[in-house]
């Protein structure tokens, strides 16, 4: 039995079953246990997942290019930042080097105090923990996480928080019996902190993720665990030791952002904004390579981007005190 069972399970015998929120948050940031705070790298070919930060270097031309015509329509700061939530292997500080950077990490480090220019949380949000509900019998109920011999089980919970309520009253559509949703307060959190720290600038968020439109797509919910480039959808198994994840309501993102303060100015699917950054040139800045091996590298990342990731995250791209977001 892993540390971070044997540190759960002590938990749930000693107070009862706990919220999927506390598992995940355990699971994923325990300060010695936590997937994220292991010594094992967990990104790349031989870790357990890729991210579009790994589509190296034409993901990083394209969000370099975005942010230096986001800067231009500001009138080019002399302060002008650029805050990365979530920067993990740092594979962004080349791309951002032409900007004075800043990288954060969850748990780790604080946004700073007074932020002009640009806060940029890639496949941010989707890590961030969540409860999970149900819709049962006519109302929702919260799903907790007990322990049975030698795994962990859901166990059925009462009424859910008020806060959760909240949401789920806001952003939910038709019910159907049985259907699982994930409610990530933390993003809306983040949301609070970012309006409070950025005065004047822009907010991008990238993630896997749906509107409440489409919220119908997932009656079974979001939660997915990731292992040696193996998906499933088990995100009981082996705390600290798998990725968890859970899509992003970006309904939600966009509703409080406008509720803090920030015009949305473009909601998309990341395909539409990365056609929209190599559109001027036809990418041809992107794709510039010294020699034909690396030229066709480049394309196939760029292929990669748009027609595999592009079609599967989508991005929110909010402004205050800006031309775009006054």
């Amino acid at each position: 039995m892993s540390p971070l069972t044997e540190i759960l399970r002590a938990e749930i015998d000693r107070d009862g079953p706990i919220s999927f929120h506390r598992f995940m948050e355990t699971a994923l940031y325990h300060p010695e246990h936590g997937y994220y705070r292991r010594a094992r790298d967990p990104f790349g070919r031989s870790g357990d997942f890729y991210t579009a930060e790994q589509i190296q270097p034409v993901f990083g031309r394209l969000m370099a290019g975005l942010v230096r015509s986001l800067r231009r329509e500001m009138g080019e700061p002399a302060d002008f930042t650029v805050v990365e939530l979530g920067a993990g292997r740092g594979e962004m500080a080349e791309a951002f080097s032409g900007f004075q950077y800043v990288p954060v990490e969850w748990g780790r480090a604080q946004l700073p105090e007074r932020i002009t220019g640009l806060v940029f949380a890639n496949e941010f949000f989707d890590a961030l923990p969540v409860h999970v509900v149900q819709w049962r019998r006519g109302r929702f109920h919260e799903m907790l996480v007990g322990f049975d011999g030698a795994r962990f089980v859901w166990v059925d919970g009462s009424r859910v928080p008020a806060e959760v309520a909240g949401y789920l009253r806001r952003y939910t559509g038709p019910r159907e019996e049985g259907m699982i949703l994930e409610v990530n307060l933390d993003a809306l959190a983040w949301i609070d902190a970012i309006a409070q720290r950025l005065e004047r600038g822009y907010l991008l968020a990238i993630d896997y993720g749906y509107t409440a439109a489409e919220l119908v797509r997932f009656p079974r919910g979001t939660l997915m665990t990731y292992r040696s480039h193996q998906a499933s959808p088990d995100a009981l198994a082996d705390p600290g030791g798998r990725d968890i994840t859970a899509h992003v309501n970006f309904s939600a993102l966009e509703d409080r952002a406008r509720r803090r303060g920030f015009v949305p100015i473009r909601g998309e699917r990341l395909a539409q904004t990365l056609m929209a950054i190599g559109e001027p040139d036809e990418f041809a800045s992107v794709l510039a390579a010294a020699g034909e091996k690396e030229a066709i590298a480049l394309r196939l990342q760029l292929k990669t981007l748009v027609f595999g990731m592009g079609e599967t995250f989508r991005t929110l791209l909010a402004g205050r005190g800006t031309p775009g977001g006054q």
